[in-house]
């Protein structure tokens, strides 16, 4: 995804050709769907969101100032949006005993497929607090680096930094423990 194919698409739109707004959402909609997924894990809800969030942002195109990649602008605008909507209605956050439910009764966590231990973890994650949550999800899960994500959520770099140590003790925590429960039943 290119900043020079943003950026040429936001003069279009703000010329007045309302069409270049389309190649916008064809390039943003997945990863924009893949983000607000991971918050509500609905595909209609998140589908829903995403669809939100590029309505606002084409009527916000003018208020992107360009001191930062258009994705950052947009991922930003995107994040506040899903916030606020998390808010109004709950979540719906997987306990992490359900979680690994989904992946099977006995599942054996160590000695599980890289798939199954992803999932696993890509499980607990929603089960830790939004602070964090949001951190991990857009640093391991959108792979942008600290800057970008503390772009994207409006928070100095330091902070992201903590949020995403604290989170992944938070997780490591989690995970340990439904190991040892794991193995537990085993016995």
């Amino acid at each position: 995804m290119s900043a020079r194919e943003d950026q040429f698409d936001v003069e279009r739109v703000i010329a007045g050709e309302v069409s270049a707004f389309e190649r916008i959402v064809l390039r943003w909609q997945g990863p924009l769907v893949n983000l607000a997924y991971r918050f509500c894990r609905d595909r209609a809800r998140a589908e829903e969101m995403a669809q939100e969030a590029f309505l606002r942002a084409y009527r916000g195109l003018s208020s992107w100032r360009q001191d930062s990649a258009f994705s950052t602008w947009l991922f930003a605008l995107a994040m506040n949006l899903y916030r606020t909507e998390l808010k109004k209605i709950p979540s719906g956050i997987v306990e992490l005993d359900r979680a690994a439910e989904t992946a099977g009764a006995n599942f054996p966590f160590a000695d599980a497929p890289n798939e199954d231990r992803a999932q696993v973890v890509r499980e607990a994650v929603l089960t830790l607090p939004t602070k964090y949550r949001e951190s991990l999800t857009l640093y391991y899960f959108h792979e942008m680096d600290i800057p970008a994500a503390a772009r994207t959520l409006n928070l100095p770099e330091g902070t992201v930094k903590a949020r995403l140590f604290r989170g992944r003790e938070m997780l490591r925590a989690k995970l340990e423990r439904r190991l040892t429960d794991l193995r537990l039943k085993e016995v």
